[in-house]
């Protein structure tokens, strides 16, 4: 009896030596360094606006209506705006704060906010308003009125 108990574990230790074999060798091959686990904290975004009229009259206050809408969340990310005015005149402000100054950067409290165009010009006016992240994503916006008197 005993030398057929004898025979049994030597017939199964092979292979208790072959699992344990594999085991390791599955263990080295998935914790490789080529295999790094990559945090991600960079997403990307995109800027919604909502429509806005055509025509502006000098001394007339447009409304624009912009959402940043992210896809992922990272809760650190800060946007920032700037603007260039290329034809026309007018002024661009956030609110109640005082107008922006073209190419400066401004930093966006909320990523639901409104701006406000007033024109000071009798001739059509255009500029672009860039919204970048903190990780140098950036979205362009173009902006064109015509004169309405």
């Amino acid at each position: 009896m005993i030398a057929i108990l004898n025979k049994f574990r030597i017939g199964l230790s092979p292979i208790y030596v072959m699992l344990a074999i594999l085991t390791a060798s599955v263990t080295l091959v998935s914790c490789s360094k080529d295999d790094q686990l990559e945090i991600q904290n960079d997403f990307p975004f995109e800027v919604k606006v909502m429509p806005v009229p055509k025509d502006v009259a000098i001394g007339q206050t447009v409304e624009i209506r912009i959402t940043v809408q992210r896809k992922g969340n990272y809760s650190n990310t800060q946007y920032l705006l700037r603007y260039f005015q290329f034809d026309g005149q007018g002024t661009l402000r956030y609110y109640d704060e005082p107008p922006y100054l073209p190419n400066d950067l401004y930093l966006l409290p909320k990523e639901q906010f409104r701006l406000y165009y007033t024109s000071s010009s009798t001739v059509s006016q255009s500029f672009e308003v860039w919204i970048s992240d903190s990780f140098g994503n950036e979205k362009q916006i173009s902006f064109q009125f015509n004169n309405a008197d």
